[in-house]
């Protein structure tokens, strides 16, 4: 198998072992999902966190490897065909295993929320994407809606949110992120 065709297969088993493994230890046992008020003040990154990004419901997941997790509203892409930065694409979050390598500070404003910054995803770890996780100068306002699908495709989080995963990748060199149109079915099946 090629290396990126490895990692399509061999990713999503990584976060079922390492939550599994959490379990094990005493996860489940772990706590309901925090508030965000509670959680963005609450929450520490650890080594093995990953991202889950439920495109159906448009919430977040960010989880330890003992199964604890922080539950928060993102807005992810519009479901519609759209023309933007010199493309034209269905504007809907792909699904998929991704993991964050780069962090860049964008010029525009707008789009990227007032310090710009972007967390780049690559798709299977190294296939280069256009897609990241910033937030936005209506980042308030898209979080409130009750669908939120507002995005050119990339997945909006409010700063404190983008603050918490921008910690999460310095700390581990790098973000594992799961999208996907439901919750984290590994979660369900651990009885978080």
């Amino acid at each position: 198998m090629e290396g990126g065709h490895f990692w399509y297969y061999v990713l999503p088993l990584y976060f079922l072992a390492t939550l599994l493994v959490g379990a094990t230890l005493g996860g489940a046992m772990a706590p309901s999902p925090l508030s965000l008020e509670d959680g963005v003040r609450a929450w520490r990154p650890q080594q093995g966190d990953i991202l889950h990004v439920n495109t159906e419901e448009n919430l977040g997941y960010l989880i330890h490897p003992d199964g604890r997790r922080f539950v928060f509203r993102v807005a992810t892409g519009q479901k519609r065909a759209v023309r933007y930065i010199g493309l034209s694409y269905f504007a809907a979050t792909p699904e998929g295993n991704w993991v964050v390598k780069s962090h860049h500070i964008q010029g525009d404003r707008i789009t990227y929320g007032p310090e710009g910054h972007f967390l780049r995803m690559y798709k299977n770890l190294d296939e280069y994407s256009h897609y990241g996780i910033h937030t936005h100068a209506s980042a308030d306002s898209m979080l409130r809606e009750k669908d939120r699908y507002a995005s050119m495709g990339c997945v909006i989080v409010s700063d404190a949110i983008l603050d918490l995963l921008e910690r999460t990748y310095v700390l581990n060199g790098q973000l594992l992120v799961v999208t996907a149109s439901g919750p984290p079915e590994y979660l369900l099946a651990m009885g978080k």
